[in-house]
């Protein structure tokens, strides 16, 4: 905890020693799998680090026209790019930062055909027909997701021009249930898979987690290769796997609200505006310091006026006191991405705790950078 406390509070703090182990794992799971693992920015855009996710990965995906821009500016690569509808004055600038790009319909596949272009491999994306993930807000794959081409709109040749195929059916899940979504993706696709060059099988392979099993995902990779040996290249695009559990958000009890079952430490961060997966999701976030069998506890409020912007509740050796640093733990994936300025409330700083322990400020936020967003 020390080493938070001459942190500017509220911050994002990546931890330099921690993302190198994560991208030393997932550089050795595609090196003995034969594989290209990339980096998804919709969940890990910590572009400041971009160089060194270079080094290990196979560049990065991008779901938007400004995410395409950011690996082209920051990555200095070329984007694979995956966006549920393209907008009509922005494709031509996509395609000239985009080496994959993949269609989310075959009314997408028509509308930009004659604009295909020789230098650019395309895919289409599909619904593999199975996920395990119980938050519906998270299901990329449901039976009646938007996203992805189910196969009953398909026929049994791939259109022209077309050269792979795409799914995404994972949120934080193991190769196991991996192992049963390409069971059920094969079985439907069999005769498109086998005139394929390539196959991206999405993002939420939660590889750096501890209970998961690299080994086994290696397997049945190797195993899918050596069914469709006409698959040049396999790509999985995790953006959780790499921030995860690399890095904290540091902040500070600004009041204690006695109100209710349980007093309420009152916080310069907000659930809402900072970490708003906890509230949709839901999940209750690690708080360094916390006990499950503490004397004192408490609810943590965030500090804009929704009612909801709170969760409870935390158990501490010490009753708090305003000054204390209250640190949530694996905060650099899914939450600096997401953020908002509701409310008029700041955004944390952005920062590095490099190998030898020192502090780097990257970015401090402000009044203009809530105006910009506003007219």
């Amino acid at each position: 905890m020390d080493l938070y406390q001459h942190i500017p509070s509220p911050s994002y703090v990546l931890e330099e020693e921690k993302l190198l182990n994560n991208l030393s794992l997932l550089k050795r799971v595609q090196e003995e799998a034969g594989i290209h693992i990339i980096c998804a920015l919709k969940g890990f855009s910590f572009h400041a680090v971009f160089p060194t996710v270079k080094k290990y990965l196979h560049g990065a995906t991008a779901s938007s026209l400004h995410e395409a821009m950011l690996v082209n500016d920051k990555m200095h690569v070329k984007a694979h790019t995956y966006c549920p509808v393209y907008v009509p004055n922005e494709f031509d600038e996509i395609q000239d930062i985009s080496s994959h790009i993949t269609f989310n319909s075959l009314s997408q596949y028509e509308l930009y055909k004659s604009k295909m272009r020789s230098d650019i491999s395309y895919g289409l994306r599909v619904n593999p027909g199975y996920s395990e993930i119980e938050t519906d807000l998270y299901n990329p794959a449901s039976p009646n997701s938007r996203l992805g081409i189910p196969r009953n709109l398909l026929s049994d040749t791939l259109p022209e021009g077309i050269d792979g195929i795409h799914f995404h059916a994972l949120c934080e899940n193991t190769s196991h249930t991996l192992e049963r979504v390409l069971e059920s993706f094969s079985n439907l696709y069999h005769p498109l898979i086998q005139q394929a060059k390539w196959i991206n099988m999405g993002g939420g392979h939660l590889i750096t987690r501890k209970d998961y099993e690299p080994e086994h995902l290696i397997k049945i990779l190797q195993a899918f290769k050596a069914k469709y040996p006409n698959i040049n290249e396999i790509i999985l695009e995790p953006g959780s796997a790499i921030g995860w559990q690399t890095g904290v958000l540091v902040s500070t009890v600004l009041d204690i609200v006695p109100n209710g079952d349980f007093p309420t430490a009152m916080l310069d961060v907000s659930f809402t505006c900072h970490m708003p997966d906890c509230l949709e999701m839901p999940y209750k976030p690690t708080v360094l310091g916390a006990t499950e069998n503490g004397k004192y506890e408490y609810n943590l409020g965030g500090m804009s006026c929704l009612a909801g912007d709170f969760m409870g509740t935390w158990k501490f050796e010490k009753e708090l006191k305003i000054g204390d640093r209250i640190i949530f733990d694996d905060m650099i994936h899914y939450t600096m991405v997401k953020t908002t300025t509701f409310n008029g409330i700041n955004l944390p700083s952005i920062g590095v705790l490099n190998k030898q322990g020192s502090f780097e400020l990257l970015q401090s936020y402000g009044y203009e950078d809530y105006k910009k967003r506003l007219s």
